[in-house]
C-alpha cells in the first residue's frame, strides 16, 4: 500500500446526505489535507433495491456547495476508477472465491423460509440466532454438505450466499481481534462471539463487507474515517484483510451526532419535527415531498462547515470561527471526542450570524437583490447603504426584508400598540410643522437633518419623544430600524414628506 494518505467518503446513494454524513466528508478532507494527501468520493451501490434516483448528484452537489470537493470519483476519474461499485461487480467475486479456496469463506444454501424458522425458534427458547461456528456444521453450506453436494447444487442453478469464517473451533476460545483506533485506542473483539457475515448475496453482488475491503485495498486507501456505527464491523475487515494478505489500514470512528435534546442519535425525521434542516441542500422525493436543506434555507456554506467540524471534534483552545484552511492546518484526529456530539440548532445560526457581519455589503446586496426581484421590486442605488444598516440585527439575507422593507414600501399600517403611546392629540400640528421644516433642507443628509430637527425641537421647547416617535411609525410603521434620520437620508425628502402627510391624513 502506498504511504500517501488517501481516505474515502463511500456513501449509498440511498437518499439525501444527513449532515452526519457530511461531517464525516468533512473530517475525511480535513484530514487529506493537511496531510497533503487526497480526498476520494465512492459511491456505494451494490444494494440496489435501495438505489434512489437522483442522491448520486446530490452528494456532489452538497460537497461542491460545501467547498470541499473530492480529488477523485464521479466525473473526476483518476488511476483507481470506476469509482461505483457496481461498475467494479466483476472484481468482488474473485476474491470471494479466493477466501473459500483458502478455507476462510464458504457457501450457504438456507433458505429465507429456513432462516427464519431458526429465528423464530430460538427467540421462543429466549435465545438470539446467530449464524456462526455453534451451528454451521448443522445448516445448509459447503461446511456439512460434502463436495459434491455442493456441486451438484451450484450446478443446477440453486440460489447461495458466501459466508466469512470469522471463528474455527480449532482456535482459542478466548482469541480476540484488536482494533487500533485513532480516536478510541485500541478495541477488541471476542472472535467466537461474532457470526459469519454474507459476503456476496443472491442476486450476484457483494455485500458492503467485501466490496468495501476490496475497493480499499485497490485505491490505496491509508485511512478508514467513518462514522461510529461501523465500529462492530471492524473485527470482520481486519480478518478480511488478513485473510486475503493485504495491509490493514488505519481505522477512526467519529462520534455520533445526537438530537438537540441530547437523547438518541439526531435522524433524518428530526429536522422537520424540531423546525431546522438536517440536509446539506434541500431535497425533493418522487412523491412531492420536500425536505429542507441549509442552503436553501438561507445558511451560507462556511457557516455549515464551521458548526460541522465543531461537533465532536475541539482544537484545544477557546477559537471557535475557523475558515477552512484555518481548519485544515488545526484538524487532529487526536482531538476528535469519544462521546456523542450534541447537536445545536441556535449555536448553527450563531455561526451564521457570524459570517454575515463578515461579508461585504456589495456581495450581500448581490443576493438581497435576487429576494427583491422575487417581490417585484426593481433597483435601488441606496441599497449597500440599506444592508450596512440593518445587517447587524440580521442572521439570513431573508432577515434583511424583515428589518428593513420600508426602505422599499412605505407602511400601510402603524404597529396598535405604539400608536397608542406615540400619537397624542396635537401630533398632527407637530408633524405638520416638520414637514415644513423638512420642505426648507437643501441638504436631506442624515446629519443635516439630525442638527436641524433637534435644535428645531429644543428651540420649541418640545418633548423628543413628541416628534421622534411619531416620525418612525411615519417612516418604518414601528418601533425598530436604525437612526431614524438615516432611515430618512436614504428615503430622501420626496419620500419622506410624503409618509409624514400619510400619517396625519391617517390621524384627522
Amino acid at each position: 500500500m502506498s504511504k500517501k494518505v488517501r481516505v474515502r467518503f463511500a456513501p449509498s446513494p440511498t437518499g439525501p446526505l444527513h449532515i452526519g454524513g457530511v461531517r464525516t466528508a468533512l473530517f475525511n478532507y480535513l484530514f487529506a489535507k493537511q496531510c497533503g494527501g487526497e480526498f476520494i468520493l465512492r459511491i456505494e451501490d451494490t444494494d440496489q433495491n435501495r438505489y434512489v434516483e437522483g442522491a448520486e448528484a446530490y452528494i456532489v452537489e452538497t460537497l461542491n456547495w460545501l467547498n470541499i470537493p473530492f480529488d477523485e470519483g464521479i466525473g473526476k476519474e483518476g488511476l483507481y476508477g470506476p469509482y461505483r461499485q457496481s461498475e467494479r461487480k466483476k472484481m468482488y467475486q474473485q476474491y470471494a472465491e479466493q477466501l473459500i479456496s483458502k478455507g476462510k469463506a464458504y457457501y450457504a444454501f438456507d433458505t429465507n423460509d429456513e432462516l427464519s424458522f431458526h429465528r423464530k425458534d430460538h427467540e421462543k427458547k429466549g435465545k438470539t440466532f446467530i449464524y456462526n461456528w455453534h451451528n454451521r456444521g448443522k445448516l445448509t453450506n459447503s461446511i456439512s454438505l460434502t463436495k459434491e453436494e455442493v456441486e451438484k447444487k451450484i450446478a443446477t442453478g440453486e440460489d447461495y450466499v458466501v459466508r466469512f469464517k470469522m471463528y474455527d473451533p480449532s482456535q482459542n476460545i478466548e482469541e480476540e481481534v484488536v482494533a487500533e483506533d485513532l480516536i478510541r485506542g485500541n478495541v477488541s473483539f471476542k472472535k467466537a462471539l461474532l457470526d459469519d457475515k454474507v459476503l456476496f448475496k443472491q442476486d450476484g453482488m457483494p455485500t458492503y463487507h467485501l466490496a468495501n475491503i476490496v475497493d480499499d485495498h485497490f485505491m490505496e486507501i491509508s485511512h478508514v474515517i467513518r462514522g461510529e456505527e461501523w465500529l462492530p464491523s471492524v473485527p470482520l475487515h481486519i480478518e478480511l484483510y488478513k485473510a486475503l494478505d493485504w495491509e490493514v489500514p488505519k481505522f477512526a470512528h467519529l462520534p455520533l451526532i445526537m438530537k438537540p435534546v441530547g437523547k438518541g442519535k439526531l435522524s433524518k425525521r428530526d429536522g422537520d419535527k424540531m423546525g431546522f434542516p438536517v440536509f446539506p441542500i434541500q431535497w425533493n422525493t418522487n412523491n412531492g415531498d420536500v425536505f429542507s436543506g441549509y442552503r436553501e434555507d438561507g445558511y451560507f456554506s462556511e457557516a455549515v462547515i464551521n458548526m460541522l467540524a465543531l461537533l465532536g471534534w475541539n482544537p484545544g483552545t477557546e477559537q471557535e470561527i475557523f475558515s477552512l484552511d484555518e481548519l485544515i492546518k488545526s484538524f487532529s484526529l487526536a482531538r476528535v471526542n469519544k462521546a456523542g456530539a450534541r447537536f445545536d440548532p441556535e449555536k448553527t445560526k450563531w455561526f451564521q450570524h457570524h459570517y454575515l457581519q463578515k461579508k461585504n455589503n456589495e456581495s450581500l446586496s448581490t443576493l438581497f437583490t435576487s429576494l427583491l426581484i422575487k417581490k417585484g421590486i426593481g433597483y435601488n442605488k441606496n441599497l449597500e447603504k440599506i444592508i450596512g444598516l440593518i445587517k447587524e440585527r440580521s442572521t439570513f439575507i431573508a432577515d434583511f426584508w424583515e428589518q428593513g422593507s420600508y426602505f422599499f414600501e412605505a407602511p400601510n399600517t402603524y404597529n396598535e400598540k405604539a400608536a397608542k403611546k406615540a400619537f397624542k392629540e396635537d401630533t398632527p400640528q407637530l408633524l405638520s410643522k416638520l414637514v415644513a421644516l423638512f420642505e426648507e433642507c437643501v441638504d436631506f443628509s442624515s446629519e443635516s437633518l439630525t442638527n436641524k430637527t433637534k435644535n428645531w425641537i429644543t428651540e420649541n421647547e418640545i418633548g423628543f419623544g413628541n416628534v421622534m416617535m411619531p416620525l418612525r411609525l411615519a417612516l418604518v410603521g414601528e418601533m425598530k430600524g436604525p437612526d431614524v434620520f438615516e432611515i430618512a437620508a436614504i428615503l430622501g425628502k420626496k419620500e419622506v414628506i410624503s409618509r409624514i402627510n400619510k400619517v396625519i391624513a391617517f390621524l384627522s
